[in-house]
């Protein structure tokens, strides 16, 4: 949900089925959805506002639908409008426009969806779905996913890369939790026993995401050192060019 904009720092290698993932999904999706975004800049319709429309109805469909258990029709309307994600980046490369306020709405807002889904299974699980291990682990899938997003963006923002590929990361909680959950709907229409389905989902995602913030506390650990080292041997090196400077000076002077 957003437009592109220079990262800062040195960004993680994807792994390659990751690369081989975003460049073809990438590739198609593109296609499929650049008249449509060239339509809507006709239409004077901006990115930021496809943005706002498409977190507002992930929000609607993960807090409306899924508290009462309608997975499967709560899971086709955060689908729908998870794609104004592609959509409003389309429109931001078709004008020309890479802002650092795109990125960061981008961001924001996408915590706000992701809160808003696992919220949605929270709330279920305390209410008709009535089973407070699985609202506790829900709890700890949006607490989890909110922090290791947070620390990527800290890590970032002291000046370290953060070069990690997590075990579990934003896209991959998202995909295995909205295909779970849209497959545990279909109990509603008399397929048996997939209603499991979510409660592994939620199970896995909780555990990826704890490997995931460790993985990057680490990496942060380690560029942070590293970085100190470079800054004191880099300072060690400036004095002793002081000095050797001071002392050239001194025997100049004699």
């Amino acid at each position: 949900m957003g437009q592109p904009v220079a990262s800062r720092g040195q960004t993680a290698t994807p792994t390659l089925g990751k690369a081989m993932l975003n460049k073809y999904a990438r590739a198609f999706f593109t296609r499929v959805l650049t008249p449509f975004a060239a339509f809507l800049i006709r239409r004077g319709v901006s990115p930021d506002t496809v943005t706002l429309i498409g977190t507002a109805g992930v929000v609607a469909g993960a807090l409306v639908f899924y508290p009462m258990g309608e997975f499967f029709w709560g899971t086709v309307v955060i689908t729908l409008f998870v794609f104004s994600d592609l959509v409003d980046g389309n429109m931001a490369r078709q004008l020309g426009r890479s802002s650092r306020w795109g990125a960061f709405l981008d961001s924001t807002l996408d915590r706000v969806a992701d809160g808003a889904i696992f919220g949605g299974f929270i709330l279920w699980y305390a209410g008709g779905g009535d089973d407070l291990v699985l609202c506790a682990v829900s709890i700890f899938c949006l607490a989890s996913g909110q922090v290791v997003s947070y620390t990527k963006a800290r890590g970032e923002s002291i000046g370290l890369p953060v070069a990690v590929n997590g075990l579990v990361e934003r896209a991959e909680r998202l995909v295995i939790s909205l295909v779970a959950a849209g497959l545990a709907g279909l109990h509603a229409f008399g397929v048996p026993g997939i209603q499991y389905l979510l409660p592994v989902a939620l199970w896995i995602v909780a555990v990826g995401s704890l490997v995931t913030l460790i993985q990057r506390v680490v990496t942060v650990r380690r560029e942070s050192a590293e970085a100190e080292a470079a800054s004191a041997a880099a300072a060690q090196d400036d004095n002793e060019g002081e000095q050797e400077n001071a002392s050239h000076g001194s025997e100049a002077s004699t």
